[in-house]
């Protein structure tokens, strides 16, 4: 087993920092240096959109308190900005400085939201990505405004969710026929957009936002293409995301959909890459892969960790989960339901908003989940483990 002198993660995330522990759980010894650009200790986004919104007191979302970075012997180097790798050098610049030389390095510093073509730079539009976005959404929220939401991806449902939670008018605008239905497909979309609008959400699919109109310096509307306007106090921004590798351009790394690995997330020698930022080759998919979910970000760093100290003999073949939670349903998923061509009910029905059921693509299961049926969604799940299992 060989002892990397230094290991540089940059990125201060959820698989920044799985890297680091499962890093020294491996028996790591040399020098570890976590970057941040953030100002903040490593926390965990997928309650801001949700409880850290709607409690009367923000919901704790420190993974570790600070205490815990000294037990890890970790350098911390947070409120700097990568903005550039040399490759042959073997150096991360930074802003502010100074550079950092590593021995190994880590990329994990995800994704930024995509914006309108307009309107960012009026008062009252917000975007969620950091946790200083998610409390200037709360204050935002707070003072009871009509709101409207653009996306109708998942960070979108979340945030139409919170703000019915707090009894708020909301118009949520998006382009497909239903909610989520790039992932799930229209028929759980349609199932999740009924519930919204049972909840009172004032639903506008078809409807692609061109952009934002405002007086005197706030937002008053949001504008589609054909010229209709959907008025509002706060507009909330959720159409899509982009990797952050522009710190990478010119490194010599591959950087197609986020920064490209093989199938054991090795970018280039020496070079690791972990979390939203990751586009690797699933071995079970034979292609490559970008998962922007949270559990996928730790078991990433799980696999990086054990590479960097024992070399690239760990593939990353991970059936992906993700859930999320909207109003009191919970929906849960295995797999990739964003390749299926169907959807197939087994246990409950769409209509109730409680079932379970299977994802297909040219009859193959691609992915398994639910809606409030938790059990039978990991009976299915095992199921769908078996099948992709290599046949020895």
């Amino acid at each position: 087993m060989s002892t990397p002198s230094a290991t540089v993660v940059v990125g201060a995330s959820a698989a920044g920092l799985s890297t680091v522990e499962a890093l020294r759980r491996a028996g790591h010894v040399g020098r570890v240096v976590l970057v941040g650009e953030e100002p903040h200790l490593p926390y965990d986004r997928p309650p801001l959109s949700k409880r850290h919104l709607v409690d009367d007191v923000p919901a704790a979302v420190l993974l570790r308190e600070s205490v815990a970075y000294a037990d890890l012997d970790v350098e911390l180097r947070l409120g700097a900005r990568a903005r550039a790798v040399d490759l042959a050098e073997h150096r991360v610049d930074l802003e502010p400085g100074p550079s950092l030389t590593y021995d190994q390095l880590v990329i994990a510093t995800g994704v930024r939201p995509r914006l309108l073509r307009q309107g960012h730079e009026l008062a009252g539009v917000h975007v969620l990505r950091t946790l200083d976005d998610a409390e200037r959404i709360r204050r935002a929220l707070h003072d009871r405004p009509r709101v409207a939401v653009v996306g109708g991806g998942f960070l979108g449902a979340e945030l139409v969710s919170s703000a019915r939670t707090l009894g708020l008018a909301v118009t949520w605008l998006f382009p497909e026929s239903a909610p989520m239905t790039e992932v799930l497909g229209p028929e759980v979309g349609g199932a999740l957009g009924a519930h919204h609008v049972a909840e009172g959400v004032e639903l506008r699919n078809g409807v692609l936002v061109d952009r934002l109109d405002g007086v005197d310096g706030r937002v008053a509307a949001a504008v589609d293409r054909e010229g209709n306007s959907y008025p509002a106090d706060v507009v909330l921004v959720c159409i899509g995301s982009l990797p952050n590798t522009e710190w990478l351009a010119g490194s010599g790394l591959e950087l197609s959909n986020g920064v490209d690995c093989d199938e054991h997330c090795l970018a280039a020698d020496d070079v690791y890459a972990a979390g939203d930022v990751a586009s690797w080759l699933h071995p079970d998919r034979g292609a490559r892969v970008r998962v922007e979910h949270r559990l996928n970000a730790s078991e990433q760093a799980l696999v990086v960790a054990h590479n960097l100290v024992h070399g690239p003999e760990r593939v990353f073949a991970p059936v992906p989960y993700f859930w999320s939670d909207q109003y009191s349903l919970r929906l849960q998923a295995y797999g990739f339901p964003a390749l299926a061509d169907g959807f197939t009910v087994t246990e409950g029905g769409l209509a109730e908003r409680r079932f379970a059921g299977v994802w297909t693509a040219a009859g193959e299961v691609v992915a398994v989940g639910g809606i409030g049926s938790p059990r039978a969604v990991r009976e299915l799940r095992s199921h769908l483990i078996r099948a992709q299992a290599p046949v020895s």
